[in-house]
C-alpha cells in the first residue's frame, strides 16, 4: 500500500521531472502556463501545480511514480470537455494526454485502439472508410476516452446502449505506476470499474472497442420556430413513446448566436427542433417521421446520408468557447413536465441560455447485461441538459441561475441518480450509481488507488477512507 500523500515538494523538484519524459513539463515560470492549462470549456480556470504533455504511456508512467513519491497527485486530461466539476489544490499536476492521438482500425475484427488524446474524429473517418462506425458522442472534437469512461450516449445509443460498454480492453497506468492491460481476462475488477467509473482507477493511455456495421443513416433536423415550442415539444414527446429502439432523438430549444461562422439561415434565431437519428431506409424513416413533419418544420433536414451526418448533427460549437450548464437524469417527461420546460425555457421566458435539450434514453439504455461494466445501464426515460455561453464572470452567473431555474422546473420528475457525462459541477460520486455498485467502486479504489493520487472530475473515494 502507497504511504499517505505528504506536502509537496518545491518547484524545482516539478522541473527534475523534465529529465524523466520526453514529454513537456510546464509551470507557473513558464511563458506558455496560461495556454497549457486551458480546458475545452475557456470558462474554467484551472490550476494545477504544473502541466505535463505525455508524449508516451512510458512519459504517463513516469509521472505518476515521481507524483507519488513526490507528494503530487494527478489529474489526467484529454480534450478537457469535463472539466467544469474538477476541484484544484496545489498538489495536483494536470497530466494532459493530447499529444497522443494514434488510432487503429482493425475492419475483420470490428475493433479499433485510440491512444488516450484521440478525438471521435480521429476513429469515426478511418472507420467509415470500412463501412464501420464507434458508438461517438454528438461532437467530433470530444475525446475518445473521457467520454468513454464516463458512460458515452451517441447517436445510436438505443439500439447498442452505452459506449463504455462496448469497450473490449484498457490501458492504463495505476497509481503505483504500474502499466497494465484490463479486459474480461486480465484485471476483470479494473476492467468493471473503468466502465462506468471514470478517471478515478488510472491513467488510461489507450482504449479498444467495438465497431458496428453502418453505411448509411436516416437522419437530421426539424426546426421550428421558437413560439412553437410548446407544441413541438409536445407532438416530439407523443412520438417517442411509440418509436423503435433504432431510433435515437433530441427535442430542444437551440439559439444560435449572430456570429460571421453560423450558418445566414439560423445566425442570430432562437429554434425548437427535433434532431434524430434512424438505421433504417428512407421509406421506412419518412412513414416514421410523418406526424412530425405534418407540424410543418420551417427547415427539414431529414433524410438518408453517410453516418457522417451524426459528426455535426447537434451543432456543438466547433471550437473551444467559454460556457456554463449542467443536466439531470428525468425518470418521466409527461405533458405538464413539457409545459415547465416550455415555461422556464421558451421563447418568452428570457433564457439566456443556448440549449436546453431532452434526450430520450430506454432501449438497450435501459438494459443492465452481466457483460456490462459499472454503468450497466441508465434506469431513466429522458436525459436533460442545459447551457449557455459564458465570457464573462457575470454572464457566467446569469446562465448558472438559468441552468439552476430548468433544474428546479423538472425537480419533480428526477430520476434520483445522476449521469457523469451530464454532471458539470461538483457532486458525490454516489448520486451516480445504485448502491451496490458505488460500494463496489469505493472497494476497488481502495485496491487500485488506496491514498487518493488520482484526482478525478467526480472522485469515489476508497473504501475506508
Amino acid at each position: 500500500m502507497n504511504a499517505p500523500h505528504t506536502a509537496p515538494q518545491a518547484s524545482s523538484g516539478l522541473l527534475s521531472l523534465q529529465s524523466r519524459i520526453a514529454g513537456q513539463v510546464v509551470t507557473a515560470a513558464d511563458p506558455s502556463w496560461d495556454e497549457a492549462r486551458l480546458a475545452w470549456n475557456l470558462a474554467v480556470h484551472q490550476r494545477p501545480a504544473a502541466v505535463v504533455f505525455a508524449e508516451s504511456a512510458e512519459d504517463v508512467a513516469a509521472t505518476v511514480s515521481f507524483a507519488a513519491a513526490n507528494g503530487y497527485r494527478v489529474a489526467p486530461q484529454g480534450t478537457g470537455h469535463g472539466s467544469a466539476a474538477l476541484q484544484w489544490d496545489d498538489d495536483v499536476i494536470l497530466l494532459k494526454t493530447s499529444r497522443l492521438r494514434g488510432v487503429s482500425i482493425d475492419p475483420a475484427g470490428r475493433r479499433a485502439r485510440a491512444e488516450a488524446g484521440a478525438w471521435w474524429q480521429d476513429v469515426t473517418v478511418p472507420a467509415l472508410a470500412h463501412g464501420l462506425v464507434p458508438l461517438h458522442g454528438s461532437s467530433r472534437d470530444v475525446g475518445v476516452v473521457g467520454y468513454t469512461l464516463g458512460g458515452g450516449m451517441g447517436w445510436l445509443a438505443r439500439t447498442h446502449g452505452l459506449a463504455t460498454n462496448s469497450v473490449l480492453a484498457v490501458e492504463l497506468v495505476t497509481a503505483d505506476g504500474r502499466r497494465v492491460r484490463a479486459d474480461r481476462e486480465n484485471e476483470p475488477d479494473l476492467f468493471w470499474a473503468v466502465r462506468g467509473g471514470g478517471g478515478n482507477f488510472g491513467v488510461v493511455t489507450a482504449i479498444e472497442f467495438a465497431l458496428y456495421p453502418l453505411t448509411e443513416i436516416y437522419a437530421g433536423t426539424l426546426f421550428f420556430p421558437a413560439e412553437r415550442g410548446g407544441e413541438v415539444l409536445h407532438a416530439w414527446r407523443e412520438w417517442v413513446r411509440s418509436v423503435p429502439d433504432k431510433v435515437t432523438s433530441v427535442g430542444r430549444y437551440l439559439a444560435f448566436p449572430p456570429l460571421p461562422d453560423v450558418p445566414e439561415q439560423l445566425r442570430g434565431g432562437a429554434f425548437a427542433v427535433v434532431e434524430l437519428a434512424f438505421q433504417g431506409s428512407g421509406a421506412d424513416g419518412d412513414a416514421l417521421v410523418a406526424p412530425l413533419r405534418a407540424l410543418g418544420p420551417a427547415m427539414d433536414t431529414v433524410g438518408v446520408g453517410s453516418p457522417s451526418v451524426l459528426w455535426d448533427l447537434h451543432m456543438d460549437p466547433p471550437a473551444p468557447v467559454p460556457g456554463a450548464g449542467d443536466g439531470m437524469l428525468l425518470a418521466d417527461a409527461p405533458a405538464e413536465a413539457i409545459d415547465a420546460l416550455v415555461e422556464v425555457a421558451g421563447a418568452e421566458s428570457g433564457s439566456p441560455l443556448l440549449s436546453v435539450e431532452l434526450r430520450q434514453l430506454g432501449g438497450e439504455l435501459a438494459r443492465p447485461r452481466a457483460e456490462n461494466g459499472a454503468l450497466a445501464s441508465l434506469d431513466a426515460a429522458f436525459a436533460l441538459f442545459a447551457v449557455g455561453i459564458a465570457p464573462t464572470p457575470e454572464a457566467k452567473a446569469a446562465v448558472e441561475q438559468h441552468v439552476d431555474a430548468v433544474r428546479a422546473a423538472l425537480a419533480r420528475w428526477e430520476a434520483g441518480r445522476g449521469y457523469m457525462n451530464f454532471v458539470e459541477r461538483p457532486v458525490g460520486a454516489r448520486h451516480l450509481y445504485p448502491e451496490l455498485t458505488y460500494r463496489r467502486l469505493c472497494q476497488i479504489r481502495a485496491k487500485a488507488d488506496p491514498t487518493g493520487l488520482l484526482a478525478a472530475n467526480h472522485p469515489i473515494p476508497a473504501a475506508g477512507v
